[in-house]
């Protein structure tokens, strides 16, 4: 089951949505998140900390190394890990993308119904520059990764 779950960043200018791989962690495994603008004035720190373009997530890790015990030793419950595998990550390959993502495929849609050979050859094409495009923007999950071994 796939459900939103969305969460402010600390200045409250905007907010992220995640998914749960499973549901084996809660929201709560998140402690904070901090956008572009308020993660600028926060001490990184790798051991519960994930960054991505500019976005900072803080994990809960206690709460995450006693949810994912059944999954993998603690002592490999990183930041990384429940990130990259996706325990607890973006609802997409960014943020707010399962919300841009539909507005950018709008206009694609009303193609579909005039014209489906050309919309099949649009939304292929849409795809794969807009995934290009986000792994040069920096996103994490755009880019090619070698799975996080639990």
């Amino acid at each position: 089951m796939c459900v939103d779950h969305s969460k402010s960043c600390s200045c409250g200018k905007s907010y992220a949505s995640f998914n749960l791989k499973n549901e084996f962690l809660p929201l709560e495994a998140i402690s904070e998140l901090f956008c572009p603008v308020c993660s600028r004035d926060v001490a990184y720190d790798s051991a519960t900390m994930l960054s991505d373009n500019g976005w900072i997530i803080r994990y809960d890790m206690q709460v995450a190394q006693f949810m994912l015990q059944k999954v993998s030793p603690s002592s490999r419950v990183t930041p990384e890990f429940i990130f990259d595998e996706g325990y607890c990550t973006w609802r997409g390959v960014t943020p707010t993308d399962h919300i841009d993502s539909l507005k950018e495929r709008a206009e694609l849609v009303k193609l579909a119904k005039t014209d489906r050979r050309r919309y099949f050859e649009e939304i292929k094409s849409w795809a794969i520059t807009r995934m290009d495009k986000l792994a040069h923007d920096g996103w994490r999950k755009a880019n090619e990764r070698e799975t996080v071994q639990a």
